[in-house]
């Protein structure tokens, strides 16, 4: 049990931090409420709520595989929001 309540955490945090870093980025360009930190962040909730979802499922055969799925879409995504991150600042 103590996998999943990592794997929830490290959700939480990575996704935070990037939604975190949009912020931080947006007051240092003095750019507040950007198209593109908006979207980014949106992103980073609909991955959030996903996730999460993938977690908490019950319903599924072997979930020591699928929860390693969940943390390679994880890592997926956040590379992917990373990425169009770096392109914004």
């Amino acid at each position: 049990m103590a996998s999943i309540r990592d794997l929830k955490k490290d959700i939480n945090y990575v996704l935070g931090d990037i939604i975190e870093a949009v912020y931080i980025i947006e007051n240092s360009n003095q750019s507040e409420g950007s198209k593109e930190g908006s979207a980014i962040i949106d992103k980073a909730i609909e991955t959030f709520d996903t996730l999460i979802a993938q977690v908490n499922q019950k319903d599924v055969t072997d979930r020591k595989k699928h929860l390693k799925e969940v943390r390679a879409s994880l890592q997926k995504e956040a590379t992917d929001l990373v990425t169009r991150l770096n392109k914004m600042g």
